[in-house]
């Protein structure tokens, strides 16, 4: 242990000294709650190989916060006794673009004696990626990330965190439309430089269809990585939108009745390096084992919902025939397909993979990329089959004619969603007990809060949440 803590104390040495150099004198240590709010704390650059060898304290309070600074309480936690140590991966430092003089890193938690905290999602992703490797299947995630920007009203700081609702959108051109392009080229050009220079690689930027909503899409990487990149894309979006006078928003949904923000997870799955969606004379181009882990995170969608929708308003923003996947079915290039397979060029060997569309940008990503995993090994060891896949919208197809299909509804509440998780047996396991009974605190908590609430009043509330 103390070996260990000196090489992290060199390291992080060494990495200090490269940030003041390049001005940086702050850096943001980040987490993201089961609420899916990312938290922080911060440290001088010079304080770095301290903070790297010993950690930052924090309370494990932070696990049954609530997306409005609620504390609920589990079985496991709750409650102002307990410490833990924030440490810093140092391997994803980042001088943050957006931010002069800042520099930001992820963080695992542990407890005072070192030993890995039980509720800490960083780390559930990391086994679940680990729990794969031994299984010899390599994961490649990548997310797509909208949110909707407004104008900051006057006299109103950008990043202010009153809940104003003045919904002043900075541009007005259609859905997908190159005129909002050129109404924000400016600040867009930013966003995709920023992004660029902390080492995020774009593979397009588009105007989406609400007003003032944008896309971004990232290239894959491994879990762990692409659920940091998510987190650095959004505070990247959010910083570049500040310094241009603008807010963005990342919930599910922005305004009750419209088309909301989803944060959609792609997966590509390999063995020895090639992929299992190029299967020759294989039914999709599927290896079986990409069958049956496909078919293990079909299975589960009802439960995922509740890690990848975690909010009342997930459940605005579900609704049929808005691409969203609100029907447990999958299908070849169906983008109404709660999971969409992407076949790609027929040349290009990395170019099929899986498409996740119901989860937003309220889920904490490490959660949504660990149970995700959990899901589809479980697939494997079950060997799970896949059904035929969905063409065209189930949503306008009658009820006797899904039900012949075998098509249902996702869980159409937190509440209905919660519940599956709570019942899911492989999730549970994967998860274990402390960070399960977490995140079920936290949903039944955000439930309670929200009960007979209006659709409008559940989106204005959380509008300025993610």
């Amino acid at each position: 242990m103390a070996s260990r803590a000196a090489e992290q104390r060199e390291e992080a040495r060494q990495s200090a000294a490269r940030l003041e150099a390049e001005g940086v004198r702050n850096v943001a240590l980040t987490w993201v709650d089961n609420a899916g709010v990312a938290r922080v704390k911060t440290v001088p650059a010079q304080r770095l190989p301290e903070a790297a060898a010993r950690g930052v304290g924090m309370s494990p309070v932070f696990d049954v916060f609530t997306s409005d600074d609620a504390i609920t309480e589990s079985d496991h936690l709750g409650g102002p006794d307990g410490d833990l140590r924030l440490f810093p991966a140092l391997d994803r430092l980042t001088a943050l673009a957006g931010q002069p003089g800042w520099a930001w890193a992820p963080a695992d938690r542990y407890d005072q004696l070192g030993a890995p905290h039980p509720a800490c999602q960083r780390q559930f992703a990391r086994r679940m990626t680990e729990r794969a490797a031994e299984a010899g299947l390599e994961l490649r995630m990548g997310f797509e990330t909208e949110w909707i920007v407004t104008r900051a009203p006057e006299g109103h700081h950008p990043a202010a965190a009153d809940a104003y609702d003045a919904l002043d959108y900075p541009c007005a051109g259609p859905a997908y439309g190159m005129t909002r392009v050129v109404e924000l080229s400016d600040y867009l050009r930013d966003v995709t430089e920023a992004l660029t220079v902390q080492g995020i690689e774009v593979l397009q930027l588009h105007p989406e269809y609400a007003p003032g909503q944008f896309e971004v899409t990232t290239a894959p990487g491994d879990p762990v990585r692409a659920a940091d990149d998510v987190v650095l894309v959004r505070e990247t979006v959010r910083a570049i939108s500040a310094r241009h006078g603008l807010r963005a928003s990342f919930a599910p949904s922005f305004v009750a009745g419209q088309v909301g923000n989803g944060c959609h997870l792609h997966l590509g799955l390999y063995r020895d390096g090639t992929s299992l969606h190029r299967t020759p004379e294989a039914a999709w181009g599927l290896a079986p084992d990409a069958v049956s882990f496909l078919g293990g995170v079909l299975n589960a969608l009802p439960a995922l919902l509740a890690i990848g929708c975690p909010s009342p308003a997930s459940y605005l923003r579900l609704q049929p025939s808005r691409w969203a996947g609100v029907y447990q079915c999958w299908g070849v290039e169906n983008r109404e397909a709660a999971l969409r397979l992407i076949t790609g060029a027929p040349d290009d060997p990395d170019g099929g993979h899986a498409e996740v569309k119901t989860f937003d940008a309220a889920a904490n990503p490490y959660l949504a990329v660990g149970a995700v995993i959990a899901a589809g090994l479980h697939g494997i060891e079950c060997a799970t089959q896949l059904p035929e896949p969905q063409t065209g919208d189930p949503g306008v197809l009658g009820v006797r004619e899904r039900a012949r299909r075998g098509i249902v509804r996702l869980p159409a509440t937190l509440t209905e969603a919660t519940d599956r998780l709570e019942k899911s047996a492989p999730l549970y396991e994967a998860m274990g007990g402390v960070l399960h009974g977490a995140v079920l605190a936290v949903r039944r908590a955000e439930e309670a809060h929200f009960a007979g609430s209006e659709a409008e009043d559940i989106a204005a509330a959380t509008r300025w949440r993610w």
